[in-house]
This record gives C-alpha cells, structure tokens and sequence, in this order.
C-alpha cells in the first residue's frame, strides 16, 4: 500500500503543469493597484515583461492559478503564467489561445500562450515574450521545441474558452 501511494506522489510531482484553467470563471477582485495594473499591460509584450519582472517559476502540482492569486502568490508554473497572460491579452481585446505540449519521454506536458496579433501569432513561454510571427500552431510549437530541446509526441490548442481548436500527433 506505501508503494502505490508513493508511486502516486511520484506521479503527481512529475506531471508539470496541471491543466487547463476556465478563465470565464474569474471574478475580477475588488483590488485597485490589480486593476490599475491591468490597465497597464495592454499587450502581449508588456504583459510577459512584468511576469519576467515580477514572478518567479515554481511548480504547482494542484489546480491552476487564477491571475489574482499569481498577482498576490508572484509564483506560479507554466499554465498559471498562461492564465495570467491569456486574460490580460484577452481583456485588451487580443485573440487568445493555450497549447499543452505533450514531451517525449516524459510524463510531462507543458503549456504555453498564442496571441494572434496582427494576423499572425506569437508566444509566451512562461514568462517570455516570442516575437516570431508564425502562420500556424504548429510552427510555434516547433519553435519552442527549439527553445527548450524538447521533442514533443502530441499537442493540443485551446482558444480562451478551452475549446478544443487543432490536435495533432507527432508519431
């Protein structure tokens, strides 16, 4: 029984980022310098500068992170970056989209943020801003393989609502 319940531990610390958070759920909070702030950062590259600046990666094994508690937290992972990243860009009126990147030879899925801007998309890994002004997802997701020297086997993009909008399997 300790065994299947270290495995299960185990299992849960290396899953990376957690999942896909329902950002129409979130309830803007009655915090005057947070929504000054959002005012602020109205496009992509402002808003990943302040996360550069102002958060620090640290792997949360449990659900996403609202934008406000990474506000307050000014820690998070790669989908709570996306969270906080995907409502402000959404918030000033930029199309949005979230794509889990499954890895090879890992149980390990990575999430980063597309912004379509000006026809074309760009990206945020984690806290940085990629100006590379792709056609298509999969040309991002190449990209931050480039990025992190990691070849993936799947990947999923989802718009703001967490509809599914391409899947595509690298075999």
């Amino acid at each position: 029984m300790k065994k299947i319940i270290l495995s299960i531990l185990i299992l849960i610390l290396l899953t990376g980022c957690s999942g896909l958070y329902n950002l129409d759920n979130f309830i803007l909070p009655d915090d005057s310098e947070f929504l000054a702030l959002i005012e602020e950062l109205n496009n992509p590259e402002k808003i990943c500068q302040y996360m550069k600046d102002n958060f620090t990666y640290e792997l949360h094994i449990l659900d996403p992170l609202t934008p406000y508690q990474l506000y307050i937290l000014r820690k998070g992972d790669c989908d709570d970056f996306y969270n906080w990243a995907a409502f402000l860009a959404n918030y000033h009126g930029y199309e949005v989209y979230q794509v889990m990147i499954y890895q090879k030879n890992t149980i390990i899925k990575h999430c980063i943020a597309i912004y379509k801007e000006d026809g074309k998309y760009n990206f945020s890994d984690n806290q940085y801003y990629i100006f590379i002004e792709a056609t298509n997802f999969k040309e991002i997701v190449e990209y931050d393989k480039y990025l992190t020297g990691k070849d993936w086997i799947k990947y999923i993009v989802y718009d703001y609502w967490n509809d599914i909008v391409e899947e595509i399997s690298n075999n």
